[in-house]
């Protein structure tokens, strides 16, 4: 079979309509943005799904992805405030806002995150001291953060976050803080250890305060109840006597014999009891003691009368001497 020529032009424009079509639609991606060129200037931006564009007149530019994108950055060095090197290396997170400004303000845009995040990371941390370095990673996450999205906002790009992942010190200086922080620990180890001592010292304090307190109110109660005690006795004794002496003065004669022996008793007890006093020799006798008891009754009886015949006068009574001859102490042998 011989196609002419009208069958020639007719593939031929189904050919190039097919081109045409395959140039002009365009199909973009989720989380992508393309933009548009016509006669290599910049016209529009493909939003993600289908798109129709001008063949041949216009073209796609830049294919940006506007997803948040991690950016590594490298371990380096930094001097800080108070001049101690230390290694540190951090992660940036990104998002493109405008695919236009991201693709023609500013070219390899990675890279240009890349270096302003690590010129701010040594400008932030240089500012500081390594104590304060070391203690405060979120205030230096937030200042890089504020600083990087400042300068990045005319490139059409919003940084999320910046984190400082690791801060090494040199190995002399790690080790030295090792031996400062266990000096500190040491000192406060001791400062504690001190407190607790005095605290003790202050509570046997008061406590030894509280016993004595105890003990002088026990004394003082103790000697109180003695005093009391000793008063009771004393008015008991007072009251016996009292007692004694209205029995005597109305005659009653085993009134004052109780009386005599009690007294008299409670000597020989005193006496035999005594500390100092192993062996009581006493030339006495229980007749000598029943004898006075019985001469002492009789001296009542005379006195008061023994209940039948009256007392003598005074006048009238006869009084008996008798003399007794004097006894020579050295005569051993009296005469028999």
């Amino acid at each position: 079979m011989v196609l002419g020529g009208f069958d020639i032009m007719v593939i031929a424009l189904v050919v190039f309509v097919i081109l045409v079509l395959f140039a002009g639609i365009k199909t973009v991606p989720q989380g992508y943005q393309y933009t548009v060129e016509r006669f290599g200037r910049y016209t529009r931006t493909l939003e993600p799904g289908l798109n129709i564009i001008t063949p041949f007149i216009e073209r796609v530019g830049a294919r940006m992805n506007v997803m948040e994108q991690v950016l590594n950055v490298p371990t380096q060095e930094v001097i800080t405030k108070d001049n101690a090197s230390v290694s540190a290396d951090a992660v940036s997170f990104y998002q493109i806002l405008n695919a236009a400004q991201a693709a023609y303000q500013v070219s390899n845009l990675e890279n240009a995150i890349l270096n302003l995040t690590m010129t701010n990371i040594r400008s932030v941390m240089g500012s500081m001291d390594l104590d304060e370095l070391l203690s405060n990673r979120d205030a230096i996450n937030d200042r890089l953060l504020r600083v990087v999205d400042d300068a990045v906002q005319p490139w059409g790009i919003k940084v999320t976050r910046v984190e400082i992942k690791d801060i090494q010190p040199p190995r002399d200086l790690v080790d030295a803080m090792a031996r400062q922080m266990k000096a500190e620990r040491e000192k406060r180890a001791q400062v504690l250890e001190a407190e607790g001592s005095r605290n003790a010292q202050i509570l046997r304090a008061e406590g030894s305060k509280q016993s004595a307190i105890l003990q002088a109110e026990g004394q003082r109660e103790a000697a109180f109840r003695n005093a009391e005690a000793r008063e009771r006795l004393a008015e008991a004794e007072a009251k016996a006597t009292k007692m004694v002496s209205e029995a005597i003065a109305a005659g009653d004669v085993q009134a004052i014999n109780y009386f005599v022996a009690q007294k008299y008793t409670e000597a020989l007890t005193a006496i035999g009891s005594a500390n100092n006093s192993k062996v009581v020799l006493m030339p006495i006798e229980a007749s000598a003691i029943l004898g006075s008891l019985s001469g002492i009754g009789a001296i009542a009886k005379e006195v008061f009368g023994d209940g039948t015949n009256p007392p003598t006068p005074p006048a009238q009574r006869q009084v008996t001497t008798r003399t007794t001859p004097p006894v020579n102490p050295f005569n051993q042998n009296p005469e028999r």
